[in-house]
């Protein structure tokens, strides 16, 4: 199914406009990997790839699809999504690269005496786009509720494999546990959430033991936005197109390696207690994908909501999280009560 808003940008001519340099130096609207993808599919003439992407817009990976919906989102004001927090962060860097980081927002209520409670949100974009900035209006929601925020960043394909991404998201939220006093948070009231790759990459730090070790008994909740890599070979064989752009680079061809680096493999119990786990109605693969994830939880003894999001896309299902007025913010605002 074509992505609607990335048929807009193409019908409507801001082709252009989304690929070029935004005015006074600011930063790009596509990352530099995402133009040269948009230039291997369809070359370097303008007034080809409008065209093109009219035809071949799902070959896309889908964070570039992400960057490219968020473009016009931006640039036409698409949508009524939580703003941009303009709420500056700390930075804890868990690592040596500057994409090992974690941005804390603290909330301005009192602390509570055994520290804030903490949800930790990992970005998607595919596994090789994205960054520990996209956060949109998150941090002023949940520190409204009294919790505070962290947006952990890892590194991307195709400098480290998903093995190693999985690795360095159980790195920052062990630099949390580890930091915790002196940061004001509560070490044993941990949610993480996760949106589409970065649900992925949740989803898999919550239920293999490999990865947090002991500290995996920390993680109360899950929160899962749109994820469809639960179950990775399932998913490949299903969307054999996206498959070949997307989760080849990410998963490879090995049988072995993409069962180890699917959540659903080893969600067997020890698993995080309480699952949220969303997905945008009439998108098939992730409903598939989310039910199963669902089911396999629940028969290993963990409590798993599966919600089916309608009014959303992939896109509007991250960025309008917050807005008090929407199905998926009443949830996450329901399932935060538990903790």
């Amino acid at each position: 199914m074509r992505w609607k808003l990335l048929g807009l940008i193409v019908t409507a001519g801001l082709i252009a406009p989304v690929l070029a340099t935004q005015a006074s130096g600011r930063e790009r609207r596509v990352d530099r990997e995402c133009r040269r993808e948009v230039v291997r599919l369809c070359g370097i003439q303008r007034s080809g790839i409008r065209a093109c992407l009219q035809d071949r817009a799902d070959a896309l990976s889908e964070g570039c699809k992400m960057q490219f919906v968020q473009a016009i989102a931006n640039r036409r004001g698409a949508g009524p999504g939580a703003p941009a927090t303009d709420v500056q962060a700390t930075t804890v860097p868990y690592g040596n690269d500057p994409r090992q980081a974690v941005d804390i927002y603290l909330p301005e209520q009192d602390r509570p005496t055994a520290g804030y409670p903490l949800i930790v949100y990992i970005h998607g974009g595919g596994w090789r786009n994205g960054n520990r900035s996209m956060v949109q209006g998150k941090p002023d929601f949940f520190m409204r509720k009294g919790w505070a925020f962290a947006s952990a960043g890892y590194r991307l394909l195709p400098e480290v494999p998903v093995e190693q991404q999985a690795e360095d998201v159980a790195a920052a939220l062990r630099k949390l546990v580890a930091e915790s006093r002196a940061l004001g948070i509560d070490p044993d009231r941990i949610v993480i959430m996760g949106h589409s790759a970065g649900a992925h990459l949740a989803a898999l730090v919550a239920t293999d033991p490999d990865y947090l070790k002991a500290d995996m008994a920390r993680i109360k909740g899950v929160i899962l936005l749109d994820g469809a890599a639960y179950d990775v070979a399932r998913q490949m064989q299903d969307q054999p197109l996206i498959a070949k752009q997307l989760y080849t680079p990410a998963f490879g061809t090995a049988p072995a390696r993409q069962a180890r680096l699917s959540p659903i493999t080893h969600s067997a119990a020890p698993n995080a207690g309480q699952w949220l786990i969303m997905h945008v109605a009439n998108r098939k693969d992730a409903a598939v994908q989310s039910n199963a994830l669902g089911a396999a939880l629940r028969a290993a003894g963990s409590r798993a909501d599966v919600r089916s999001v309608e009014g959303e896309n992939h896109m509007t299902i991250n960025r309008n999280l917050g807005a008090e007025d929407n199905a998926h913010t009443r949830a996450v605002t329901a399932f935060l009560a538990a903790f």
